[in-house]
């Protein structure tokens, strides 16, 4: 109970590097793409185009802040419809010149509210799950916060799926699990423990591929060397993917996908 506790109370720590952070960290020349082309730009998700030891890869990240007020301008990570929208638009483009994605999740959720509903959150992420499954390039999804419910699937259908050490991924937050279940919030830690959202859980589970380790005999790691063994992963196993034909990249991770 003590370790999926405090897993979980690093993984929304807003002191937690942020999906721009990371991608400034272990890419280069990085630029920055905004809006749907449908109705506007969602802050909570970021995404562009980069260079990952010099391979050119399209990025996209739900985006958290340090503080209340930037917090408040990325909607504390929750995107709205327009967000996926987006993130379908980088992704598109993506497969159109070849590029390999990498998507970094930390969102407790799709945020929503009736405007999200008026605008289609619920088409936006199933939209959002119909284009990756049939995408043709290389696909990696990295868990660098929380994961939480379709917000969280729907930039998460990666060949492979990757959490950092201190890091949940569940179909909803414990305290929604409790409310639900036992119609009393404050038996989260309860459902926490029976939820199955640590990496150390989904891993053995099959659910995710693997875990990047933040931290060495209970000492935590220093987050250069985390981000340089986060990009020397991505990097061979990039390199891995691209020697797949895009016949065997779909089938690949609609195989993985569809064994649960």
């Amino acid at each position: 109970m003590k370790d999926v506790k405090e897993i979980i109370k690093a993984a929304r720590s807003i002191s937690r590097l942020t999906a721009m952070e990371m991608i400034e960290t272990i890419c280069d020349d990085f630029v920055e793409f905004h809006g749907d082309r449908r109705f506007g730009d969602d802050p909570a998700i970021v995404g562009g185009i980069a260079s990952l030891d010099g391979m050119p890869i399209t990025v996209i990240g739900t985006q958290k802040g340090h503080d209340v007020s930037e917090n408040i301008y990325r909607n504390f990570g929750s995107p709205h419809p327009e967000g996926y929208r987006k993130a379908i638009r980088l992704m598109k483009q993506a497969e159109k010149f070849d590029r390999p994605i990498v998507t970094f999740i930390n969102t407790s959720g799709a945020f929503c509210d009736v405007d999200s509903e008026d605008r289609g959150i619920g088409e936006a992420i199933a939209e959002s799950l119909l284009v990756m499954s049939q995408l043709t390039v290389p696909f990696i999804s990295i868990f660098i916060g929380e994961g939480g419910s379709g917000g969280a699937l729907a930039l998460a259908m990666g060949n492979e799926v990757w959490m950092l050490e201190k890091t949940m991924y569940s179909v909803l937050s414990p305290e929604g699990f409790a409310s639900i279940l036992w119609k009393d919030a404050s038996r989260s830690d309860e459902a926490a423990s029976v939820m199955k959202l640590t990496p150390n859980d989904l891993f053995k589970l099959d659910i995710i591929d693997k875990i990047i380790m933040e931290s060495r005999r209970k000492i935590d790691r220093k987050t250069e060397d985390v981000m340089d063994e986060l990009k020397k992963e991505l990097t061979v196993k990039l390199k891995e993917l691209k020697q797949l034909t895009p016949e065997e990249l779909v089938e690949q991770r609609q195989k993985r996908f569809r064994k649960y």
